[in-house]
């Protein structure tokens, strides 16, 4: 059947329908056949330029952020009920990093999957630390990884082939580093982007780490500096610089391959990855199950470069408060720790260190050995004091203060938060200012301008829509009333904006503005 037979043959039965067979909330011809002749229904795709393609700006939750809260979670895994196996030696009771299933003669299988969306831009590097993360749970419980299946989420037809492509080819390359054979995997056209892997490996049951074994007096050791959900957030809104970012996505891609084979050589009694829960939830879950309670140091926790800064002024991602929520009462703050040191605690991560709890006359040994291995920001963060039921108390010893200083990076620094990425004029013709005959020149002043400061993003929002008004420029208008509603601004929103700059741009503001209101469905 030739394309153009095979496009009536499908339209034809949408049309008869009233329905797009390929997607029912849509009628027939749908949007994009009227706008670009393409039936996708039909198998018909539209060629897309190759581009370079910014993950990040395409999801609302980056990285382990998208997962759904511990809390959530219980409350909807409480009234199920699960075969009982015996051999199942971890399963979801345990709420561990893997599940554990025995085998034969003492071998048994670990398995584990973990899927998220972007939290770096590059395609590539998004496939590597997918990878990373999904093996991690293999080497948390001490575990060798095997095999591995892929698991894919990609708008097909709306962004380039190439990436998707890079990013298999990015966790194809770290599964292959860790010595993990992909042996098939899973695709699905979702509109925002997923990736992750489905993971097997094998231990011997005398030789499992779980996260529940701790002993009083144990050492906590955390083998990768903190703050890639706080990073990743402040990234989107062009807060930090790309070398802040740079540094956390090599950080994330970092296998933790060579610390579970230190933990395990020497002796460690219990271990757990640190994630999406973040250091207090994967810390709190460790304490409960072990029936201890812990002192953490806040002083001694390694941060990547830029977090403080950003939490010093408020950049702090939504997931902070679902952490909080889910494990804060189990947190109490000692003298002088403030709430922000506390919130920072509470960050989600991706493809987080481990968490390693070991005997304290060892920690010094472990902590040498992990530094000569290249694992450079391991570091001892606390103890097991007492038995108890898993309450963490966060103490300071006064040595390491929050750095106020202005962590906004330089225009030039910019590459991709969110609606402001290498920010241009609204409309050429106002593309020089007296004075500037270079456009980047104002190119920069514009993003400096754009950013976040004293007056936050809505308001410098609404600001702009006032003043396309006022000043009668039909293409910022229409730019900035589409910014606008991505931000999710109302309707009456946008109007009492406008109205600001029409009280001062008079009849002519007003008749331009009620045009474009007409032309732009709501």
């Amino acid at each position: 059947m030739n394309p153009l037979q095979r496009r009536k043959r499908v339209m034809s039965r949408s049309m008869k329908l009233g329905h797009c067979v390929c997607d029912a909330k849509q009628a027939c011809p749908c949007d994009l056949f009227k706008q670009k002749n393409i039936c996708m229904c039909a198998g018909e795709r539209a060629e897309l330029p190759p581009h370079e393609v910014r993950l990040t700006t395409l999801v609302q939750k980056a990285g382990c952020a998208s997962k759904i809260d511990q809390a959530f979670l219980k409350s909807v895994l409480s009234g199920l009920s699960m075969p009982q196996d015996p051999r199942v030696l971890v399963g979801i009771p345990a709420g561990d990093d893997a599940g554990i299933y025995e085998l034969d003669n003492g071998t048994c299988l670990v398995q584990t999957v973990d899927v998220f969306t972007p939290i770096v831009d590059d395609p590539y590097t998004f496939g590597q630390v997918a990878a990373a993360n999904s093996v991690s749970d293999i080497y948390a419980m001490g575990g060798r990884p095997l095999t591995a299946l892929s698991i894919i989420g990609f708008p097909v037809g709306e962004l380039p082939d190439v990436a998707m492509r890079e990013i298999l080819r990015g966790g194809i390359d770290k599964m292959n580093e860790a010595g993990v054979a992909i042996i098939g995997g899973h695709s699905i056209n979702e509109r925002e982007i997923k990736a992750g892997f489905a993971v097997t490996g094998i231990i011997t049951k005398d030789k499992v780490l779980t996260n529940a074994a701790l002993r009083l007096g144990d050492a906590l050791i955390l083998t990768k500096p903190l703050g890639t959900g706080i990073l990743s957030f402040a990234w989107q809104i062009g807060r930090t610089s790309q070398a802040n970012m740079q540094k956390a996505a090599n950080s994330m891609a970092q296998l933790n391959k060579k610390a579970a084979e230190l933990m395990t050589e020497m002796g460690a009694h219990a271990a757990t990855d640190v994630t999406g829960f973040g250091l207090m939830g994967h810390l709190s879950e460790m304490a409960l199950r072990s029936g201890v309670n812990v002192d953490l140091v806040w002083d001694a926790l390694p941060w990547l470069d830029g977090v403080l800064q950003c939490a010093a002024e408020g950049i702090l991602p939504g997931a902070i408060e679902r952490n909080r929520q889910s494990y804060g009462h189990a947190v109490t703050l000692g003298t002088n720790v403030t709430e922000l040191m506390a919130d920072v605690c509470f960050d989600a991560q991706t493809s987080g260190g481990l968490l390693i709890a070991i005997e304290n006359s060892k920690a010094d040994a472990l902590l040498r050995r992990l530094h000569e291995a290249g694992i450079h920001d391991a570091a001892c963060i606390g103890h097991v004091t007492e038995k108890g039921s898993g309450a963490i108390t966060i103490v300071t010893n006064g040595t390491r203060k929050f750095d106020v200083q202005d962590s906004r990076p330089a225009a030039s620094e910019i590459k991709s938060p969110a609606g402001t990425e290498k920010a241009k004029p609204c409309c050429p013709e106002h593309s020089t200012m007296a004075g500037q005959t270079a456009e980047g020149s104002y190119l920069s002043f514009l993003a400096e301008v754009n950013r976040p400061g004293g007056l936050d993003a809505v308001t410098k929002q609404a600001i702009n829509i006032a003043l396309s008004a006022a000043t009668r420029c039909e293409p910022c208008l229409k730019a900035h009333i589409e910014k606008a509603r991505a931000k999710g601004f109302s309707q009456a929103e946008i109007d009492e904006a406008a109205w600001m700059g029409i009280a001062f741009g008079g009849s002519p503001a007003m008749m331009l503005y009620k045009g474009i209101k007409s032309e732009i469905p709501s």
